[in-house]
């Protein structure tokens, strides 16, 4: 829980030539339809949203808290604007052909996209959430993803 809620990750997703990563810390590590899995939560306005949808993988990479500066460039920067990866100083890597990840991680889990949904207003229970989190209406996609790969420093 911890690795996700607290230290936070970079989601990445594309291929060495053209990829994008944001920060992320929300989602879930579990089992699920007999596979290990995670699940990510990513709101279609951000860039990294376009690079999930036209690749069937992607990285979840973790780091040390001293990566925190990075982690926070790469949650409040757009890579349609800027070179995020390079203002954070991180070093994009290929582990496999089909995925990016940083040399810097201490932790990389390579996934393989199962299933997608989006949140909506009328599946909520607890209605509070949404003025909390959903003010302006714009909902996240929730991806279920098999582990296929980790790599650990």
């Amino acid at each position: 829980i911890n690795l996700i809620g607290k230290d936070w990750c970079l989601i990445t997703a594309g291929s060495i030539e053209s990829f994008n990563t944001m920060t992320a810390s929300w989602g879930s590590m579990g089992f699920l339809w007999g596979k290990p899995v995670v699940t990510i939560f990513v709101r279609p306005q951000r860039h990294t949203y376009g690079f999930i949808e036209t690749n069937d993988t992607f990285t979840l990479s973790f780091f040390k808290e001293e990566y925190r500066k990075a982690l926070t460039i790469c949650g409040t920067k757009s890579g349609k604007d800027t070179d995020k990866v390079k203002e954070a100083g991180i070093t994009p890597f290929a582990p496999l052909q089909d995925c990016v990840a940083f040399r810097e991680a201490r932790l990389v889990i390579k996934c393989k996209k199962l299933y997608k949904s989006l949140l909506t207003e009328e599946n909520f229970i607890d209605k509070s959430i949404i003025p909390a989190w959903y003010k302006d209406g714009d909902f996240h996609y929730v991806y279920v993803a098999e582990i296929e790969n980790i790599w650990q420093e």
